[in-house]
C-alpha cells in the first residue's frame, strides 16, 4: 500500500467553485458566492437558463454573506474592513448592473449586527448599529432604496447588548450583575425596560440561541435547557414569559453552530413565505433533522436520498416547491443540487471541490474518548488513506471558541495532513458545546486544567491504540485553540515535538481588557463565569498563572505563530509579546503578521500561504515529506 497521489495546499484551500447558493423568492434566479479578482464575490445565473451568470458586486476584501430581499431589484450584503469586523451593510441595484454597490451604513468604526426584512415594512431592512457609541447598539430601520435611516430604539446602556425585533414590539437582550442573560420588554414612550424571563448564562456561554420572533409575533422560539442537560426548542410566550417544549431530541443538542459561524445554517428551518417552523436539526455523531410540516417532511426524505452527506443549508422559493440543498460530507464537501418537489426531479448544480476525487480523501471517523476522570469526549479521527494506521506522526487539532465543537464534515486542514500520511485527531474537550450543558459547564476554572487534560488524554488514546508515534505529536489551532497550542508547550512541552499558534492569546487577563466594545458586555456569562475577572487581583493571579506568558521559559518545543495585524477579538499584541519574551532569551519562534487580516485569516492567497508553511513546519519537526508548491 502507498500513499494517494499528492494534493497541494492550493488544492485543498482555494476558495468553493461556488459556496452559499439560494434561490430568488420567486425560484426563477440563483444567488452565489464566487471569485472575481481571486475575492469571493455574488453572482447572479438563472434557474431555467443557466450560462448567464454576472457578478453583481466587485469587493476587494471578498463578501462575507448576502441576502434576498423582499424586492427582486434589490440584494444585500455585508463585508468588514480588512479584518476589523467592523461589518458594513451594502446594497446592490440587480436592475442596474453597472451602478456601484451603495454603503447603507458608511459610518467609519461603525459595525452592523443581524438583518430582519419583516413582511409588514417592505422596503425597510432592520439591523443593530453602533453609531452613537461603539459599545451600544442602537435598533435600526433603513430604507433600501434611500438609505434613509431612522433609529426604532435607543440603547439606554447598562446591560443592554442587543434588541430583538417585533412587528409588534421592541424588546431587549441584556445581562444581569451576577451574569444572566435577561430579556426585557421596551417602553417606546418611556424608554424602560420591563424584565420578561431570565436565563443563567454560564448554561449559555454564547448567549441564547436561537432566538426568533415567532411569526404572529406573541412568542420566541428559543434554545433552552431550562430543567434539562439537553438544549432543545421552546417557545416563550412574550405576554406571560412562559416556556412551553417545541420538539427536542433524547440524545442531541440543537445544532447551534451558526451562532459562532454565521455561515453555516440555523437550527430552524423556516418557511420562506410565512415564516412558519418547518424542521429543527439536531447534532451529534451525524445530523438528525425534524421535520415539524407535512409538506416539508416529504420534502425532506427525498433530499436526503439525494446523498449520504449531512443535509446543510436550504433555500426554496415562496411556493416551497422549488429548492437547493447542500450537503456536509467528509470527502466531496458542498455537493448543491436542484429539487423540484413538484415533479421530484433533482439535477446537480455543482460540487464545491470538483477537482478531488473523494476516493483520494480521508475518512473522517467519529471516535469516543475517556478522559482521565471518566468524562466521554466526543472526537474525530482522520488516518491517511493507503498506508498502515500504525505509529504515524499525529497533528492534534484544536477547535477554537472555545464554546463551539468540532464535528464530521470535510476539514481542509485534517484532509492535507492525512495526504501527507499523518492521523489527525480532533477531541471536543469539555467546554465545548453540543454535548449538554454539562458537558459545557465542566470548563468553569479549567483553563490550562482539565480542558487541556483532555488534549492529552486524546494524545495518549491515539499512542495507546497504536496510531500515533508519541515522538512525532504537533498540537496546531486558531483562536482558542492557539491559546491550547501554546499552553502545550508551556505546561507539557514533552508531549510535543511541534506546535502551531494561530491568532492565539498568550495572557488571559489581557485579552479580555483588550475585548472590543462591542464584545465587553457579553463578558460576564462567558469568560468572567468561566475563567474570571481581572479586575478581581485574586482572580487576575489565577488568571496570569493559566497564562503561558508566565511560562515562556518552559517553552522548548519548536513553535510557529501566526496573526492577523487588525485581529479586534484577540490583539496582535497577545502574540507579539510572547514572541518577543522567546527572542529576548534567544529561542527561536517562526512568527508571521499577516498585514491585511483580522481574527480569521480569509483572503484566499493568505489561507494557502499560511497553510504551505504550516506544512512545511510540521514536515520539518514531525518527519514526513512536505510538498513543494
Amino acid at each position: 500500500m502507498a500513499l494517494p497521489e499528492t494534493i497541494t495546499v492550493e488544492e485543498f484551500f482555494e476558495p468553493s467553485a461556488r459556496a452559499q447558493v439560494t434561490l430568488s423568492p420567486d425560484g426563477t434566479k440563483l444567488a452565489y458566492l464566487a471569485l472575481w479578482q481571486n475575492r469571493m464575490n455574488v453572482w447572479i445565473e438563472s434557474v431555467d437558463a443557466p450560462g448567464d451568470a454576472r457578478c453583481v458586486t466587485t469587493e476587494d476584501r471578498g463578501v462575507a454573506s448576502y441576502h434576498w430581499t423582499r424586492d427582486p431589484r434589490w440584494l444585500l450584503y455585508t463585508r468588514d474592513q480588512g479584518g476589523d469586523e467592523n461589518v458594513h451593510l451594502y446594497r446592490v441595484d440587480l436592475e442596474a448592473p453597472d451602478a456601484p454597490a451603495v454603503d447603507l451604513t458608511p459610518y467609519p468604526g461603525a459595525r452592523t449586527v443581524g438583518l430582519d426584512l419583516p413582511a409588514g415594512r417592505p422596503g425597510k431592512v432592520i439591523t443593530q448599529l453602533n453609531l452613537r457609541d461603539p459599545a451600544r447598539f442602537d435598533l435600526v430601520e433603513l430604507d433600501i432604496a434611500t438609505s434613509d435611516l431612522a433609529t426604532l430604539a435607543r440603547n439606554p446602556g447598562g446591560n443592554v447588548e442587543g434588541w430583538l425585533y417585533s412587528e409588534r414590539e421592541l424588546f431587549a437582550v441584556g445581562t444581569t450583575a451576577e451574569g444572566d442573560v435577561e430579556l426585557s420588554r421596551w417602553d417606546g414612550a418611556t424608554g424602560a425596560l420591563d424584565p420578561v424571563v431570565r436565563f443563567e448564562g454560564g448554561d449559555a456561554p454564547l448567549g441564547i440561541y436561537p432566538l426568533e420572533v415567532t411569526p404572529d409575533g406573541a412568542g420566541v422560539w428559543l434554545g433552552s435547557n431550562r430543567g434539562s442537560d439537553r438544549l432543545r426548542l421552546a417557545r416563550l410566550d412574550l405576554a406571560t414569559g412562559t416556556e412551553e417544549e417545541v420538539d427536542s431530541h433524547p440524545r442531541y443538542d440543537l445544532d447551534t453552530r451558526a451562532r459562532a459561524f454565521p455561515v453555516l445554517p440555523s437550527p430552524l428551518i423556516r418557511s420562506r413565505r410565512t415564516g412558519d417552523l418547518l424542521g429543527v436539526r439536531y447534532l451529534g455523531e451525524r445530523q438528525v433533522i425534524h421535520a415539524l410540516d407535512p409538506h416539508f417532511a416529504e420534502v425532506l426524505e427525498n433530499l436526503e436520498k439525494l446523498s449520504d452527506g449531512d443535509l446543510a443549508a436550504l433555500s426554496s422559493d415562496e411556493s416551497g416547491q422549488r429548492w437547493v440543498a447542500s450537503f456536509t460530507h467528509d470527502r466531496d464537501p458542498g455537493v448543491t443540487v436542484l429539487y423540484e418537489h413538484t415533479t421530484g426531479e433533482a439535477r446537480l448544480l455543482h460540487r464545491a471541490k470538483p477537482h478531488l476525487d473523494p476516493e483520494s480523501l480521508a475518512p473522517m471517523r467519529p471516535v469516543s474518548i475517556t478522559s482521565r476522570d471518566g468524562l466521554t469526549l466526543p472526537s474525530h479521527l482522520t488516518l491517511p488513506v493507503g498506508v498502515p494506521a500504525s505509529r504515524l506522526p499525529l497533528v492534534l487539532l484544536v477547535h477554537g471558541g472555545p464554546w463551539t465543537r468540532d464535528s464530521w464534515g470535510y476539514s481542509p486542514v485534517a484532509q492535507l495532513f492525512a495526504n501527507r500520511g499523518c492521523a489527525v485527531l480532533q477531541v471536543n474537550f469539555r467546554g465545548s458545546t453540543g454535548y449538554g450543558k454539562a458537558f459545557t459547564r465542566a470548563a468553569v476554572g479549567e483553563f490550562a486544567g482539565k480542558m487541556h487534560d483532555d488534549l492529552i488524554d486524546g494524545v495518549r488514546w491515539a499512542v495507546d491504540q497504536g496510531y500515533a508515534d508519541p515522538d512525532r505529536v504537533a498540537i496546531l489551532g486558531g483562536s482558542y485553540g492557539g491559546y491550547a497550542a501554546l499552553v502545550g508547550v508551556t505546561f507539557t512541552p514533552d508531549v510535543f515535538a511541534a506546535a502551531v499558534d494561530i491568532v492565539g492569546i498568550s495572557d488571559l487577563a489581557n485579552f479580555m481588557r483588550s475585548q472590543p466594545d462591542f464584545v465587553k458586555p457579553m463578558l460576564a456569562y462567558n469568560w468572567f463565569t468561566y475563567v474570571g475577572d481581572p479586575a478581581d487581583p485574586e482572580q487576575e493571579a489565577d488568571m496570569l498563572a493559566r497564562s503561558p506568558i508566565s511560562r515562556v521559559d518552559q517553552i522548548r518545543t519548536p513553535l510557529m505563530v501566526v496573526h492577523g495585524a487588525n485581529d479586534a477579538r484577540v490583539v496582535v499584541a497577545e502574540s507579539d509579546q510572547l514572541v518577543e519574551a522567546l527572542r529576548a532569551r534567544g529561542v527561536p519562534v517562526e512568527y508571521t503578521v499577516m498585514k491585511d487580516e483580522g481574527h480569521a485569516i480569509e483572503n484566499p492567497e493568505n489561507v494557502i500561504a499560511l497553510y504551505a508553511a504550516v506544512e512545511r513546519f510540521l514536515a520539518e519537526h514531525l518527519g514526513f515529506e512536505a510538498h513543494a508548491s
